[in-house]
């Protein structure tokens, strides 16, 4: 087992959940994506990245309660009298016994109260109001667990997390719109809204619209007064050009979003096989290179690259989901610059960033 800590549990900071969904998703994890603010924690469980569970501490029976009435409408077997025994049997278990919501539906299917594939219809109307809340998460911590999260319970859905996102995203909209209506009595059209705004496409403008804790501006500001460099004497901001190779296109938006446009120009190339001819091209000071790709790795690619003169000295940053010894060694022995885990935050990436090209 091993722990990928995006950030101290205790340490606070602005959160995207849409990107953290997005780099997991892209990279196939598997393992418990965990958020924690003052109040609450969200647990997202994946495999291979595919959504298998997701749950919230708020309310977490009464959530896991409601649903079951609502399915003992067409299940006879599921009465109150077995709703009860669930709570009893579960619900003071809450705090010592690991996800104790999920182990109560795994109880319903063993008791023969529920079917496999009710149980899957009850996780992805749970998921669906999971990650409802989830998206509004706007600051807090979190961590990735890079293991079998739900270890030997049995599994009953492989939910597309793309699917699973565009579906709550309609249903947000869709109710921001009836709230509209009823507030101004003017009638709006559904269709243009209706186009599903996804964690590869169109992320809501409300969570995208949020920074992280360390801004661009600050990290500009931080790198040139630790070389000693005077503010004052540069009336305008240098436009430092970022190359990313990357063959999915969910990454190489979220960069392109993290890294600000009054900044940076940002050069999305997601076939590494043309990437030297567009690389050439756009003259990058700093190149960010994916690990995983196919035809051709980041490894392979970084040392293609280190051959041709142009591109000697231009800082070479791998990015990528491996954290082993081996994987940075094999890194250093291509002459990469630096490495970078996903999933990442903006202050990550911008760390990183003015570190190579300062």
């Amino acid at each position: 087992m091993s722990t990928i800590p995006i950030d101290g549990y205790k340490l606070f900071q602005k959160l995207h959940p849409l990107s953290l969904l997005a780099q997991l998703s892209s990279r196939h994890a598997t393992g418990c994506l965990r958020v924690f603010t003052n109040s609450n924690s969200w647990s997202i469980y994946l495999e291979e990245g595919k959504l298998t569970y997701a749950s919230c501490s708020d309310k977490l029976f009464e959530r896991l309660d409601t649903h079951l009435r609502q399915l003992n409408q067409q299940i006879p077997t599921l009465n109150s009298s077995a709703r009860i025994q669930m709570r009893m049997k579960f619900e003071d278990k809450e705090e010592s016994v690991s996800q104790a919501d999920y182990q109560a539906i795994c109880w319903l299917v063993d008791g023969d109260y529920i079917t496999y594939p009710q149980a899957a219809t009850l996780v992805n109307e749970l998921a669906k109001e999971v990650l409802e809340s989830f998206l509004t998460i706007k600051e807090g911590s979190y961590e990735f667990r890079n293991e079998n999260a739900l270890e030997d319970l049995p599994i009953f859905c492989h939910l597309d997390l793309r699917s699973v996102v565009e579906n709550v995203q309609k249903e947000l909209r869709s109710r921001r719109i009836s709230q509209q209506k009823a507030t101004s009595g003017e009638p709006l059209s559904i269709e243009k809204e209706t186009n599903a705004a996804s964690i590869e496409v169109k992320p809501d403008p409300d969570v995208e619209k949020e920074l992280e804790n360390l801004t661009i501006k600050e990290i500009v500001k931080e790198n040139k007064e630790n070389q000693n460099i005077n503010i004052s004497n540069s009336p305008k901001e240098r436009l430092y050009t970022v190359a990313c190779i990357d063959d999915s296109l969910t990454i190489l938006k979220s960069i392109k979003h993290f890294l600000d446009e009054d900044n940076f120009s940002v050069v999305m190339i997601n076939d590494p096989v043309k990437a030297l001819m567009q690389i050439l091209r756009s003259k990058p000071d700093l190149i960010l290179l994916d690990v995983e790709m196919p035809n051709l790795d980041g490894y392979e690619l970084c040392s293609l690259l280190r051959r041709h003169s142009a591109f000697k000295n231009i800082p070479i940053v791998m990015v990528t989901g491996r954290t082993g010894f081996i994987d940075r060694a094999k890194a250093k022995m291509v002459r990469a610059s630096g490495y970078l885990t996903k999933p990442f935050t903006q202050s990550e990436l911008l760390k990183i960033v003015f570190k190579h090209i300062s």
